[in-house]
């Protein structure tokens, strides 16, 4: 029977290659675009998306995670300066994310992690369970909106799980 690392890292690595295609077409000029007032700039999503690889590290070198905490961790808002910084970090973060989820075991999987925000617990669950929802759910959703952002100022699309309308002609 395969154990949740073998299970786990062909998932992680096609979500990273998918997000990387993606960050390489956002268009340093339209940072400051957004659909709506409430919603973030196409710069803020981009880092957004980015960063989240590193939490996977998180989940896996902490305990607990105090989402706002007096001292969060480097890749808390991360707001790129440009396409080209913003594609060296997330390498750093899925480089990094990579080697500590290959390096965890079946058991450290299982043990319990924490997330708070400002003392509230809004997440009890077992490490694999948090990377699952936390780190890759989370970046598969937020580069969902990514595309919504780019298509919607006609930037041409990679596929993602196939090819895209734009590659297919």
């Amino acid at each position: 029977m395969p154990t949740m690392l073998e299970l786990l890292l062909p998932e992680f690595d096609a979500e990273m290659a998918s997000t990387r295609r993606v960050l390489k077409v956002v268009p340093e000029e339209k940072f400051d675009w957004r659909p709506h007032a409430k919603s973030f700039t196409m710069q803020a999503l981009a880092g957004h998306v980015a960063e989240l690889p590193s939490w996977t590290s998180e989940v896996l070198r902490r305990e607990r995670f105090d989402v706002d905490g007096a001292n969060p961790p480097e890749n808390t808002n991360f707001k790129p300066a440009s396409t080209q910084q913003m594609l060296e970090r997330f390498e750093q973060w899925a480089a990094r994310a990579r080697a500590d989820l290959a390096a965890a075991t079946d058991d450290a999987m299982q043990q319990e992690w924490v997330m708070t925000w400002g003392g509230y617990e809004m997440v009890r669950m077992p490490r694999y369970q948090a990377i699952r929802k936390w780190s890759l759910n989370h970046m598969v959703h937020h580069r969902a909106q990514l595309g919504v952002y780019l298509r919607l100022n006609d930037v041409k699309l990679p596929g993602v799980y196939g090819p895209s309308a734009d590659e297919q002609g």
